[in-house]
C-alpha cells in the first residue's frame, strides 16, 4: 500500500512539473527567437517563434503563446507566405477559444492582436471586404477589453485601413482622434511620431497628395504645439516668480521689526528673480534655436526623401506614354533606359543597408567569361587581356558582373583603334581584392572627374547617355561593401578600380 502510495505521489509531482518545464522552454525559444529576429535570420526566427508557441500552449500560457503565434504569423507574410500565415492565426485562435472554455473566462485583449494581424494582411492584399470584416470584429475586441493601449492602437489600425482603401475623410477623423489623444496626454512626442508614420504610409503607398496634407497638418500642429510648450515654460517660470514674491510678502509681514533686514532680502530676491527670469528666457532662447536648426534639418531630409520620390513617380508615370510611343526611335529608347535608369538608383538607395548574398567564384573563370561579352564590340586591333590568377574567392557574380560589363564596354566606346583594354585582379588582403579595368583610350576630363558618380551633375543629350551608369555601378558597389572609384594618377588613358572587402 506504501509503494502504490509514493508511485501515485511521485506521477502527481511529474504531471505538476510538465507545465513548468514547458513554461521555461517557452521562455528560453522566444529569447533565441527575438535575438535571430534582431539579427534579420527571418526564417530561424519564424521557426523558434513556432517552437515556442507550442511549449506555451502545452503550458496554458495563453497570452505568451499569442504573442509568439502573432509574430510567427507575421514572418510568414513577411515573405507573402498568406495561406499558412492564415492558417496559423487560425490555430491560434481556436487554442485560445479553447483555452477560454477551460479557464472559464473571455479573453479579448488575446483576441486583439490575431484579429489585427489577420487585418494587416487582407490590407496587404487589397480586400476591402475581408478587411472590413476584421476591422469591426477588432472594434468588438478592444470595446471588451476596455485597455487603453488597445483604443489608441485601435485609432492607428483604422487610420491604416480607411487610407489603405482612399476613404480619406475616415482616415483623417481615426488619424486626428489619435492626435487629439496623445495631444491630451501631453505626450507630444507620440503625436509627432503618428504625423511622421503617416508621411511614411504615404511613401509606401506611393500617394503624393497623402504625403503633401501629412507633412501640412504636422508643420501647422508642430507649430502650434511648439507655442503651448513655450507657454507652459513661461507659465512655469511665472508661477516660480510669483510664488517667490508671496514668500517674501509672507516674511514681510512676520518679520515687520526686522524691516531693513527683509528689505535687503527682497532686494536680493528681485536680483535673483531677475536673474532666473534672464536665464530662463536665455536658456527658451538657446532651446528655440537648437529646435529650428534640428527641424530645419528634418526638413531637409523630408524634402530629399519627397525628391526622391517626386522622381520615381514621375518616372512610373512615364512608362505607360512611353509604351504607346515607337520604340525603334533613339530618342524614345533613351527615354525609356533613363527611366529604367531612374527607378534602378531610387530602388539601390533604398536598400543600401541590404548586402548583396555572395558566393564562391573562380575568378580567372568568372574574368574571361566577362572580357568575352565586349569582344565584337571593340575598334580594329585593340587588345584584351585578363590578368587574373586562378583563386577562388567569395563575391556577388552577378552584380560584380553588371559593374565590370558596363566600365568595360565604356572602355570599347573610348579606346581607338590600336589600343589596349585591361581586366587586372588582385588581393590586397586577407578579406580585400581588386578588379581594375584600364584602357589607353581619351581618358575623363579633369572637370568632369569630381561630379563622375553623381547621379543628376550635368545637363546632357539622352540620346548620348543619361550619365546614370557609374552613380549605379557605385551604389551596387557600396551593397557589396565595397567601393568604385577612378585611378586619378593614371594619364594614358581611364582606369577604374573596384574594391571589395570580403
Amino acid at each position: 500500500m506504501k509503494r502504490v502510495t509514493r508511485l501515485l505521489i511521485i506521477i502527481a509531482l511529474c504531471y505538476l512539473s510538465l507545465p513548468a518545464a514547458a513554461q521555461g522552454k517557452g521562455d528560453d525559444l522566444q529569447k533565441q527567437a527575438m535575438e535571430s529576429l534582431e539579427k534579420k535570420e527571418y526564417i530561424r526566427a519564424r521557426y523558434l517563434y513556432l517552437q515556442a508557441y507550442n511549449a506555451y500552449i502545452n503550458a496554458a500560457q495563453y497570452e505568451q503563446a499569442v504573442a509568439c503565434g502573432v509574430q510567427a504569423s507575421a514572418l510568414y507574410h513577411r515573405e507573402n507566405y498568406y495561406n499558412e500565415a492564415f492558417e496559423l492565426l487560425y490555430g491560434v485562435e481556436q487554442n485560445l477559444i479553447d483555452g477560454e472554455r477551460k479557464t472559464g473566462r473571455q479573453m479579448p485583449a488575446l483576441r486583439y492582436p490575431i484579429t489585427r494581424e489577420r487585418l494587416q494582411m487582407y490590407i496587404k492584399l487589397r480586400k476591402s471586404a475581408s478587411a472590413k470584416e476584421q476591422l469591426a470584429k477588432l472594434k468588438g475586441w478592444a470595446e471588451a477589453a476596455k485597455v487603453d493601449s488597445l483604443a489608441t492602437n485601435l485609432l492607428y489600425t483604422e487610420a491604416n485601413y480607411y487610407y489603405t482603401f482612399g476613404q480619406t475623410q475616415q482616415g483623417d477623423a481615426a488619424f486626428n482622434a489619435l492626435v487629439q489623444r496623445y495631444a491630451e496626454q501631453k505626450d507630444y512626442d507620440k503625436a509627432r511620431a503618428c504625423y511622421k508614420e503617416m508621411i511614411a504610409m504615404g511613401r509606401r503607398s506611393g500617394s503624393v497628395p497623402l504625403v503633401a496634407r501629412a507633412y501640412d497638418k504636422y508643420m501647422a500642429w508642430n507649430d502650434s504645439i511648439r507655442a503651448i510648450e513655450a507657454q507652459e515654460k513661461y507659465d512655469a517660470l511665472n508661477a516660480q516668480y510669483e510664488t517667490s514674491l508671496q514668500t517674501i510678502e509672507e516674511k514681510d509681514d512676520s518679520l515687520a521689526a526686522r524691516q531693513y533686514t527683509i528689505i535687503g532680502l527682497c532686494v536680493l530676491a528681485l536680483i535673483l528673480a531677475a536673474a532666473l527670469v534672464l536665464g530662463a528666457v536665455v536658456l527658451l532662447r538657446f532651446v528655440m534655436q537648437t529646435r529650428k536648426q534640428k527641424k530645419v534639418i528634418e526638413t531637409v531630409k523630408e524634402h530629399n526623401a519627397l525628391k526622391t520620390q517626386f522622381i520615381r513617380n514621375i518616372s512610373a508615370q512615364m512608362k505607360p506614354t512611353l509604351d504607346t510611343l515607337d520604340a525603334k526611335q533613339p530618342g524614345v529608347q533613351a527615354l525609356l533606359g533613363f527611366s529604367d535608369h531612374i527607378e534602378e538608383l531610387s530602388a539601390l538607395e533604398d536598400t543600401l543597408a541590404e548586402p548583396y548574398e555572395m558566393e564562391e567564384t573562380n575568378v580567372f573563370t568568372f574574368c574571361e567569361g566577362v572580357m568575352n561579352q565586349v569582344r565584337d564590340k571593340v575598334r580594329d586591333n585593340v587588345s584584351l587581356n585578363v590578368n587574373a590568377p586562378k583563386l577562388t574567392v567569395k563575391i556577388n557574380k552577378e552584380h560584380v558582373a553588371r559593374i565590370l560589363l558596363h566600365l568595360l564596354q565604356n572602355a570599347a566606346e573610348h579606346t581607338p583603334a590600336d589600343g589596349k583594354i585591361w581586366l587586372d585582379f588582385k588581393k590586397r588582403g586577407a578579406h580585400t581584392h581588386q578588379f581594375i579595368v584600364t584602357d589607353t583610350g581619351v581618358g575623363i576630363p579633369e572637370e568632369r572627374r569630381a561630379n563622375l558618380f553623381k547621379p543628376f551633375s550635368e545637363l546632357k543629350d539622352l540620346t548620348q547617355g543619361d550619365g546614370l551608369g557609374l552613380p549605379i555601378c557605385s551604389l551596387e558597389a557600396t551593397k557589396m561593401n565595397g567601393s568604385l572609384s577612378l585611378d586619378a594618377d593614371y594619364t594614358k588613358g581611364a582606369r577604374f578600380v573596384l574594391e571589395l572587402h570580403g
